[in-house]
């Protein structure tokens, strides 16, 4: 089980939000090469970067603060990284830069043969990041809520061809709740492919729990506001995981 250090990216500092709203952000550090380097010396074993202001311009913007990510960690452990990415120009240029895995949200949903062309250019680097509320996936930085079933969905994205999905509660994530334990198990176990919970990670408790389901495809869990505000130590929810899934 791998607990993954998040990393969200505002105007080129490490922030957080709460339910995803941009003016509800917390800036924790504005050197996010330092931040990232941390991670990895407390046993991280993958990041996951968001860039937020790219996510909503639907473009990328916060390119120096990822590159000065990669050049401080690169290769030492994999890095994930979603938001704003809607071409494969733009993913083309991310891997090449040492990204390992890109993760489309938005455009998954709203253009699909997108997303189908990006799995068979770049196998094995394509992440979906669903965020869902109410079984229902949000999008368009979940100010939009669609009709569709996130389950189908991830069928439908399966047999495209993507590496895992990275699936967030909306209506958790950033307030400290706990994770949905019960609909991330149903999403993985409708999958062949990983899944990677996001969003409600509070404490060692929330750990076990994952660790308890972790044979049903459940991979690994993104943690940011709980790592940054300590109600979470991340080194010890990582060997906690560790020693779980021995």
């Amino acid at each position: 089980m791998l607990i993954i250090p998040a990393i969200d990216l505002k105007d080129g500092h490490c922030v957080r939000l709460k339910q995803g709203l941009m003016e509800e952000s917390t800036v924790f550090s504005e050197d996010p090469g330092a931040m990232a380097r941390h991670w990895v010396d407390r046993g991280g074993k993958r990041l996951h970067l968001v860039d937020l202001n790219g996510a909503f311009a639907g473009k990328p913007v916060n390119e120096g603060a990822i590159k000065s990510i990669v050049s401080a960690v690169g290769g030492d452990i994999p890095i994930q990284l979603g938001g704003g990415i809607r071409d494969l120009d733009t993913i083309e240029r991310y891997l090449d830069s040492g990204i390992d895995y890109v993760i489309i949200g938005t455009a998954a949903v709203k253009t699909p043969g997108f997303l189908h062309e990006a799995c068979y250019a770049f196998p094995g680097q394509i992440m979906v990041g669903l965020d869902a509320k109410d079984g229902k996936v949000a999008i368009d930085g979940w100010s939009k809520l669609t009709g569709h079933d996130v389950i189908d969905l991830a069928k439908k994205f399966e047999d495209y061809g993507v590496e895992s999905i990275v699936y967030t509660d909306i209506g958790r994530d950033g307030m400290l709740t706990g994770v949905n334990i019960e609909a991330t198990v149903a999403l993985a176990q409708a999958l062949t492919i990983p899944v990677i919970a996001s969003g409600g990670v509070t404490n060692l408790d929330d750990v076990r729990k994952l660790c308890a389901v972790a044979n049903e495809g459940i991979i690994g869990t993104i943690t940011g506001r709980a790592i940054y505000e300590g109600t979470l130590d991340f080194a010890a929810a990582q060997k906690l995981a560790d020693e779980l899934s021995a």
